[in-house]
């Protein structure tokens, strides 16, 4: 079985439990999850394009992204209130990622795309970045990756 599909059909089951279990946090948090795999697949129909595992992977990718930026926008407001049910939210749509990198692995592959794109300095950052953001796909945080670059090209 396909890895989008299985994680479609453990969205939607989970969906199913969370409904059944009253747990409503994971009920609207897998309702929105699957709304976007929706939105993202009915786009990708009107290219001529099918949902595929990756597609999957990034749309959720996405969503777990924007709760981050929530949980900061809203602790930076000092709405502790809401920064939490974004937690909460973020823990359930974790679980459909794949395990996330540590910091020395993902400082480990942007020291392998430094040594492969040849990059000496800040100017290089893109050529770095777009070397090694296929491989975090799902498994780190853009933003965190972009630090190590940064730190590592002397930025």
């Amino acid at each position: 079985m396909s890895e989008k599909i299985e994680i479609i059909e453990r969205i939607n089951s989970d969906f199913s439990a969370a409904m059944k279990a009253g747990d409503k946090t994971k009920l609207e948090t897998l309702r929105s999850l699957r709304a976007a795999l929706k939105e993202r697949e009915i786009a990708l129909r009107g290219k001529g394009e099918k949902l595929t595992g990756e597609e999957v992977l990034s749309t959720i990718a996405t969503a777990a992204k924007k709760r981050r930026e929530s949980i900061d926008e809203y602790t930076k407001a000092g709405r502790n209130d809401r920064a939490d049910e974004e937690r909460k939210e973020l823990e359930v749509i974790q679980t459909y990622l794949p395990t996330q990198l540590a910091h020395e692995e993902i400082e480990e592959k942007v020291r392998e795309a430094i040594e492969a794109v040849e990059a000496d300095s800040m100017k290089d950052m893109g050529k770095v970045m777009s070397t090694v953001m296929p491989q975090m796909k799902g498994r780190a945080d853009g933003k965190e990756v972009q630090n190590i670059v940064r730190k590592l090209l002397g930025g």
